[in-house]
């Protein structure tokens, strides 16, 4: 059965200029139930993370400072929200669900949560609307409790997933590798285990065919038994923060082609949605709801 972590976006406060983007993880669910894939036994709704947890991947200064909303003001700016205890405890359930999509993953192939792929978020601070690293977090859990000898990142949002890079980094069982736009947000980007930097306009074939032929050597090379995806939507051609010219259904044969590698190769994957900020939220809705139904069909 597919089991997707769900938080409704409006239990928790969010400034007024994201609530167009965070409306998108209340309408994929109803999306996908109302036309059938996914019915509510496929939902659920996750705790909060442990502290511990926490504290395994992140800084205890920062973890203090947000518990505490004690952050400076700069430190505030950087993630591009308002602080208050309402985000933290939403970050926090957003964490703990990319952990129990992972370990259901490791008992059924594949786990999803429909928030997630807070990739720019660093061991010490926040930013680009990241306050922890969800994928880092639930790295480090399947780590330490032994379900995992090695892990492979594939973070295809359009933005380089620094955090994630920077957080990895000289841990030998994280491979990370992200495929992104070369002149997209970060402007500083990090090192990850492989960066591949898409001119601006990169349109489905020869995105499509660079991914081709990455994907199965990274798989031969690391081989990993875990995959952690980021199937950031924001690569379409209508995104406004993007500069990729992807159609929704290129995007759709992205996913595919990952989610049938991650299959073949018998390896449990777990999907972060990661970004989306087209014009019309139909745009963003279709092409994240198409990763579900591909789930759906590919697993189940």
């Amino acid at each position: 059965m597919l089991n997707i972590a769900f938080h409704p976006a409006y239990n928790h406060p969010v400034p007024e200029g994201h609530r167009f983007p965070m409306l998108k993880y209340d309408l994929i669910a109803e999306q996908l139930l109302y036309e059938g894939t996914i019915t509510e036994s496929n939902l659920f709704t996750p705790l909060k993370i442990l502290q511990t947890d926490l504290l395994r991947s992140h800084d205890a200064s920062y973890v203090h400072a947000l518990n505490t909303l004690s952050l400076s003001s700069s430190a505030i700016r950087k993630t591009g929200f308002e602080l208050t205890h309402e985000l933290v405890t939403r970050e926090e359930i957003i964490m703990q669900g990319t952990i129990d999509a992972a370990v259901y993953a490791m008992n059924n192939g594949i786990g999803m949560n429909i928030a997630g792929g807070t990739h720019h978020a660093y061991k010490a601070h926040g930013e680009g609307f990241c306050l922890y690293n969800d994928i880092i977090l639930a790295a480090d859990y399947l780590l330490a409790h032994k379900l995992a000898k090695q892990v492979l990142v594939v973070d295809l949002d359009v933005h380089q997933g620094n955090g994630t890079a920077k957080m990895a980094e000289g841990n030998a069982a994280i491979f990370t590798f992200s495929m992104h736009g070369a002149s997209n947000y970060p402007a500083h980007k990090e090192q990850s285990d492989l960066d591949v930097a898409l001119p601006d306009k990169t349109a489905d074939e020869a995105y499509l065919k660079i991914l081709k032929e990455t994907l199965p050597r990274l798989i031969d090379q690391v081989q990993p038994d875990h995959i952690f995806f980021q199937s950031g939507v924001d690569v379409l051609a209508t995104d406004k923060l993007g500069k990729l010219s992807l159609t929704r259904e290129g995007c759709k044969e992205r996913d595919r082609y990952v989610l049938n590698q991650c299959k073949q190769n018998k390896i449990p994957v777990t999907i972060s949605l990661g970004g989306g900020y087209s014009e019309s939220i139909i745009d963003i809705v279709e092409a994240h709801c198409n990763t579900f139904r591909l789930a759906q069909e590919l697993y189940y």
